[in-house]
């Protein structure tokens, strides 16, 4: 694909994913009623929910960022032993298959492909086949974990040449008729409903979600999802499909996608099914959660994530989840999502510790359903957000952390019981979340805090269920400890329906351990707790154990980049855990102020021939499309000359802004006075 699309691509996902920058979509009220879920109706006693719909929505939810389906079976048991109710998939759709189906986060491959999508069938490059997600899905319900699946109604990649023929034929035949006619277009006024509901949303084609046989082949993918073992979706860009009142293109066709949701999903009433609908101006939250039962809570998010970085847990801030008023509690909440964290750069305000915190407060509350963003392995919220920068594996252990496992457990403990929030010594850098008289989450974000405030817990004595040993007592309505609340902490205390669990082994690497390199080999210490000794395996090999502490070697591959390395273990109760390292080796090179590259302009280009010049890092020689014009030599060749010392540089010719470009995805290594030839 075009560096151009490329670095729009990033562009086009941030308007996808922070509509809140341009005041939303505007939206006249929805005269046409339908009857929507209670903000009560998660009242039912856990172990027998009414529904596979409650049974999610009562639980909390783990978002599988760039998982794929291998790693999420294998992972299985860490997930349920976290006290989590379901997982929610990357889109497992036909994707665009960028950088010549590189498998990095960012860089050589990018996560967003599969928001891309080429077709609505199951299975892409970066997560998976159809068989693999159906054995999955399986796994996962032998633990009683529900499966969500990130769903994209609305448009297709930009390279239109990738979109398949049977999608294209579905939507009419042609792209004129498989997109909306304003597709031409840009959204630039996010208060035009019809703007926003039938332009381009960043340059991604807007499909006309209305066209009847569109969305036969469309449910079809869904009920095959289903057919497979989704238990629900997530619909990315909710807010850019029409709703019942929207006006509509003069097309004949109804705005009844949301209409066809219903009636043409399997088994619709026992499906949890919410959009993202991210809020800003006149979002019409109301009107999307009567069409589809729940949307998210966007600026609930941002609230918290500014409270946590400011360590001020005010009530006044805190409690209210900014919906907007008379709107059902219907949503699903987060600490962040994975558009936040890469797009507004938010990974840099809050470290591993803020985002455990924030979980505390959204998991013990008793409306909306918490959504845990497993950011990149091994992240860095100083200096690397991508971490290991590899699609595929698992993400950070904080999903697993004692923290956030205590509060999901204390959750599915609670149902049922009514929510009390208070600044504890009215000091707003510290939130208590009662329930009933059944349960209390404390969080504290700076300094000591010191017990002796009231609470509406029953009298009695309290073990931390985080750290397993403070313990608190309650008399009188008061509640006591003989030392002060450490800052940064999660304090969990309940009684009824906590069941003591054998912690898990935990595999991992050195925190200082380097994913990357340039040379020969690379050493790496491995890491185990909760168990006497793990297995390490090296690109599927034999299977090696391996001790708190050892250390391995890994060498360069003679025939790739990467080495995968999958560490086992069982704890006393021989439950497995399972983690998922890559490994990769770069080519080192470099380009020296001065050199110079040369290349044969093909028969049909313009006399304008253009340099652009970047590497992985995004470090670019010249940062801004097309890039730098070349200079014709006496023997018709074209000559770049390098402007500074460069580090892995690629280039990609072309002969202007939207014409034609060498190669067409990911550019050729930089080589000193070699000449580059068209094919």
């Amino acid at each position: 694909m075009s560096k151009k699309i490329l670095s729009a691509l990033l562009a086009a996902l941030m308007l996808a994913g922070c509509a809140t920058a341009f005041g939303g979509c505007g939206c006249k009220s929805n005269n046409k009623k339908k009857k929507t879920e209670s903000s009560q109706a998660n009242t039912a006693v856990r172990a027998d929910p009414a529904s596979v719909k409650q049974y999610i929505a009562e639980g909390s939810i783990l978002q599988t960022f760039s998982w794929d389906f291998n790693t999420i079976k294998e992972s299985m048991p860490d997930i349920a032993a976290a006290g989590y109710s379901a997982i929610q998939t990357s889109p497992i759709n036909a994707c665009l298959e960028g950088e010549g189906g590189g498998m990095e986060l960012y860089g050589d491959g990018k996560w967003y492909y599969h928001y891309q999508p080429t077709d609505f069938k199951i299975g892409n490059y970066q997560l998976g086949t159809r068989e693999e997600f159906k054995a999955m899905c399986a796994e996962a319900h032998k633990y009683d974990i529900k499966v969500l699946v990130d769903v994209i109604a609305n448009h297709t990649t930009p390279q239109l040449n990738m979109v398949a023929q049977e999608l294209i034929d579905a939507g009419g035949g042609s792209f004129e008729t498989l997109f909306h006619k304003n597709n031409s277009s840009d959204i630039m006024n996010y208060d035009d409903r019809l703007e926003c509901t039938t332009a381009k949303m960043g340059g991604l084609p807007d499909i006309n979600t209305e066209r009847p046989s569109f969305q036969t082949y469309f449910f079809n993918y869904i009920n095959d999802c289903i057919d497979c073992g989704a238990d629900g979706f997530r619909y990315d860009t909710a807010k850019h499909i029409g709703l019942p009142d929207d006006p509509k293109e003069d097309d004949g066709f109804e705005n009844n996608f949301w209409e066809k949701v219903r009636t043409e999903t399997k088994d619709y009433d026992q499906k949890f099914i919410y959009g993202e609908v991210l809020q800003g101006g006149n979002d019409c939250l109301a009107e999307y959660i009567s069409e589809i039962g729940r949307t998210t809570a966007s600026t609930y998010g941002g609230r918290l994530r500014s409270a946590l970085e400011s360590d001020s847990l005010s009530t006044g801030s805190i409690k209210s989840y900014w919906l907007g008023k008379d709107v059902p509690l219907n949503m699903v909440t987060w600490v962040e999502s994975h558009d936040n964290y890469i797009n507004d750069r938010s990974w840099k305000n809050l470290d591993n510790t803020k985002v455990a915190l924030g979980w505390a407060v959204i998991t013990a509350r008793k409306d909306g359903t918490p959504l845990f963003f497993a950011r990149p392995y091994h992240d860095d919220p100083e200096n690397n957000e991508w971490g290991m920068n590899r699609i595929g594996p698992q993400g950070d252990d904080l999903y697993k952390d004692s923290r956030v496992s205590a509060v999901n457990y204390f959750r599915t403990a609670m149902v049922g019981e009514d929510e009390n929030l208070f600044n504890p010594n009215s000091d707003s850098s510290a939130l208590v979340v009662e329930r009933g008289s059944k349960g209390a989450v404390i969080v504290n974000t700076a300094g000591a805090l010191d017990t002796g405030f009231e609470t509406a817990l029953a009298d009695g004595s309290y073990t931390d269920r985080v750290d397993g040993s403070t313990v608190y007592t309650v008399k009188d309505g008061k509640l006591t400890c003989d030392k002060p609340i450490p800052e940064n902490t999660v304090v969990v205390l309940y009684n009824e329906g906590y069941t003591e669990r054998t912690p898990m082994a935990d595999t991992d690497v050195a925190a200082d351990t380097a994913f990357r390199t340039d040379g020969d080999s690379i050493n790496v210490k491995l890491t185990l707790k909760n168990a006497a000794e793990g297995t390490y395996s090296i690109d599927g090999g034999e299977a090696k154990t391996y001790k708190d502490g050892d250390s391995i070697t890994l060498n360069k591959p003679a025939d790739g980049s990467v080495v995968k390395v999958e560490l086992r273990a069982k704890n006393e109760k021989d439950v497995p855990t399972y983690e998922r390292l890559e490994f990769t080796f770069e080519e080192s090179y470099q380009a020296a102020k001065g050199d110079k590259v040369y290349f044969e302009k093909p028969e049909g280009w313009g006399d304008t021939v253009n340099a652009y010049v970047y590497n992985i890092a995004d470090e670019d020689e010249n940062r801004i499309w097309p890039g730098e014009e070349m200079k014709k030599e006496d023997d018709g060749k074209y000559s770049y000359t390098f402007a500074r010392d460069f580090d892995k540089p690629l280039i990609i010719f072309n002969d202007g802004e939207d014409s034609n470009q060498y190669p067409l995805d990911k550019g050729f290594k930089v080589e000193a006075d070699k000449t580059y030839t068209a094919e």
